[in-house]
């Protein structure tokens, strides 16, 4: 029953999480749709953002080397060109790059939420329009006024020329096509009619290598802008992933907070109802006793003798309950003060092995006890010490066969710490099985199969003790091969024995 109503809780949790996945894809998707219809390049509006504030730190990032490019080309202007020309076009076109470079930091300063990407991407494709077109202007102003002639052949350098500006602009626009495009269009036309006018084979084929040129960068730029729309993209889904799992980090955190409160509260109320909790019940098992032992009589009928001892049974049964609920809630609400003393562990895990003497005995089982000599005194709670070793012992007892055997020893640590270790030739215990068996009511199939009577806090309570003493509880144990627990004590506890005081020499 438990197996089927948990798979059923699974079942439905793992339901619930698919439709709130569908629902957070339907809002993602209508969202998108909206923004793409709104914009003006058909990606999402925070995408659009995203890539103007690229484009203006790319083109931020290769101003230096455009502006000393373009000095160098105005320089050699000079020498080719009449001076009045020459300047106007270095005026123009440092003016251009200018322009551009300020544009771009303004974005760069402005708020990416408030950043309207149409009107900015309107305005960038205007600019590198101007300065494709100041650009086309240098060969068309060379054809025009013509080359001195001990200058010999321009056309190899000005092909150069054409080639690092139409593949720095494609480069530093590659973010925006458009803007890639208004850049190199001009240059390439401009530098395809200077050459495509002289009319010679040579200058016709290196006119249509100019606009083979511009075409091949602008695919690189399409590619490059594909990248960086996937990167962008990849990034948002990272960044949506670590929202959600902040968010369900939180509410995971919440609920936790929560069962903690709940749970102390519950600690916290069952500490508080010990006495209300034990007194009815004393009540109970004395008068139960009375009535079973006949002190004020004999009972005139037999079945009321039998009666008042199953009343007695149950009563002691559910103030042992009772006491072990009361003792963990205790722990779990921090109530549980430790009445720390000098304690010989040895002496007292032997103590405890002789009350349960009679119930190994009963079931036929051997009890071997192996005590280190010499060890020294354990500065802890020798109620809890019992305690642990009384729900130790009566484990194994209780799950170890007829005629099976337990060992309980006690022995030093290899870092100077004490334990107590019990071992059992019991069943054993699932591996999967071990985590239900050390939580609170925690019981085993062999426990259920068997129908051994516990209340599944023998092993929690053991915990929380050891806890308490700042030590730790292991249980190693597998199918058919027995269990071994061990509770170890820290070394900080164990006390050592203070050297002799030397005697002071007679004067």
């Amino acid at each position: 029953m438990s197996t089927r109503l948990q798979a059923t809780g699974v079942s439905s949790l793992a339901q619930s999480r698919a439709r709130a996945d569908r629902r957070r894809d339907t809002r993602t998707a209508v969202r998108g749709v909206r923004e793409r219809l709104n914009s003006a390049t058909g990606q999402t509006l925070t995408y659009e953002q995203q890539i103007v504030a690229l484009f203006a730190g790319n083109h931020l990032g290769g101003f230096a080397f455009q502006l000393a490019f373009v000095v160098a080309v105005c320089v050699a202007a000079f020498f080719v060109m009449p001076t009045i020309m020459a300047g106007a076009w270095s005026v123009a076109i440092i003016s251009v790059q200018l322009f551009v470079a300020l544009m771009a930091k303004k974005v760069a300063r402005a708020d990416l939420d408030t950043l309207d990407p149409v009107r900015w991407v309107r305005h960038f494709s205007i600019a590198e329009t101007v300065r494709g077109v100041v650009w086309g202007l240098l060969p068309i102003s060379l054809y025009i006024v013509g080359l001195p002639p001990e200058l010999g052949n321009m056309d190899p350098l000005m092909f150069s020329i054409l080639v690092v500006v139409i593949a720095t602009s494609a480069m530093l626009n590659h973010h925006l096509p458009i803007t890639a495009a208004c850049a190199t269009t001009p240059i390439a036309v401009c530098y395809a009619v200077s050459l495509g006018v002289r009319g010679d084979a040579i200058s016709i084929i290196m006119a249509f290598g100019a606009l083979g040129v511009q075409l091949f960068f602008l695919i690189i730029a399409q590619q490059m802008h594909r990248t960086t729309l996937a990167l962008l993209e990849a990034r948002a889904q990272k960044d949506d992933m670590i929202a959600e799992l902040e968010q369900q980090r939180g509410i995971a955190e919440e609920a936790r907070r929560r069962a903690d409160e709940a749970n102390l509260a519950k600690s916290r109320f069952l500490a508080t109802m010990s006495h209300e909790l034990r007194t009815p019940l004393n009540a109970i098992l004395g008068f139960s006793e009375v009535l079973k032992g006949e002190v004020l009589g004999p009972l005139p009928n037999d079945q009321y003798r039998e009666y008042s001892n199953d009343i007695h049974e149950s009563g002691a049964h559910l103030l042992n309950l009772i006491n072990e609920i009361l003792d963990l809630s205790r722990i779990e609400a921090g109530r549980h003060e430790l009445s720390e003393e000098a304690v010989q562990v040895a002496y007292t895990v032997e103590e405890a092995a002789h009350l349960l003497a009679m119930k190994a005995k009963g079931k036929s089982i051997t009890v071997h006890e192996d005590y280190q000599e010499g060890m020294p005194k354990l500065w802890a709670d020798e109620r809890a010490v019992r305690q642990i070793t009384l729900n130790l012992l009566s484990n194994a007892i209780k799950f170890t066969p007829l005629n099976g055997e337990v060992t309980v020893r006690v022995a030093a640590t290899q870092d100077g710490g004490q334990m107590i270790e019990v071992r059992d030739t019991g069943p054993g215990i699932p591996e999967d099985e071990i985590p239900v068996v050390l939580s609170s009511f925690g019981q085993g199939s062999i426990a259920i199969k068997h129908a051994e009577q516990g209340t599944g806090l023998g092993l929690p309570i053991v915990q929380a003790l050891m806890k308490t003493h700042g030590g730790r509880f292991e249980l190693h144990s597998k199918l058919r091969e027995g269990t071994l627990v061990r509770a170890i004590f820290p070394a900080d506890r164990v006390m050592q024995a203070m050297p002799a005081m030397a005697s002071e020499r007679a004067a």
